[in-house]
């Protein structure tokens, strides 16, 4: 199952994935920032005749501005992406996990969950504490909570936030195909948190 705001590219990745995998994708377009869109997601999480084994919480975005001259309305949807969704759509997931004793939860946090910096920070630190807690609350199960704090990664984030990157060294770039092998083994290992790249390991 794939989620995002834009439905033609979800079905592209569809696509991708059944031509690589030979696997069916089901499609759901909503938009995380809402209460509507949240609702949506977890009425299919929660179903029982159709079981969710991995959630994978990734949506997410920065703010360029500082919150001294930030919009709050901005600041809202940070916290409701970052924060209000994946707790509700963990919630919604984990009762059946539980009952099931199986299933795995990854929630892409950042390693600037450890730095005060702002929003997003703060916003990371929240996920990564709350998935830690979670973990340990499940010890002994099959049920599995972890909490991906990477560092800077070659994805679309930085463009699409229009934040310009060109002043940082190749040296903390990571590769996104190598954190999400790392995040998968991590989870697999049964720990708490995953922090991909020696680099990001010794900060």
């Amino acid at each position: 199952m794939l989620v995002a705001r834009n439905e033609e590219r979800l079905h592209e990745t569809a696509q991708i994935l059944t031509d690589e995998y030979g696997i069916g994708c089901e499609v759901i377009r909503a938009d995380l920032t809402t209460d509507e869109g949240c609702r949506l997601i977890e009425e299919r999480l929660s179903r029982p005749s159709e079981p969710i084994e991995v959630l994978i919480n990734n949506a997410g975005f920065a703010i360029r501005d500082s919150f001294l001259t930030s919009s709050r309305e901005a600041e809202i949807q940070l916290f409701d992406v970052l924060c209000r969704t994946p707790m509700r759509l963990m919630h919604a997931v984990l009762p059946g996990m539980k009952e099931r004793n199986s299933g795995v939860i990854i929630n892409v946090s950042s390693v600037s969950g450890w730095m005060a910096s702002g929003s997003y920070s703060a916003a990371k630190s929240y996920l990564t504490v709350l998935s830690e807690s979670l973990h340990t609350q499940l010890r002994g199960t099959q049920v599995h909570v972890l909490a991906l704090c990477p560092g800077f990664t070659r994805t679309e984030f930085h463009q699409r936030g229009k934040i310009n990157m060109k002043f940082l060294p190749e040296f903390f770039w990571l590769n996104a195909e190598e954190v999400v092998d790392q995040a998968w083994a991590d989870a697999q290992a049964g720990k708490a948190i995953s922090i991909p790249g020696k680099q990001y390991q010794v900060i």
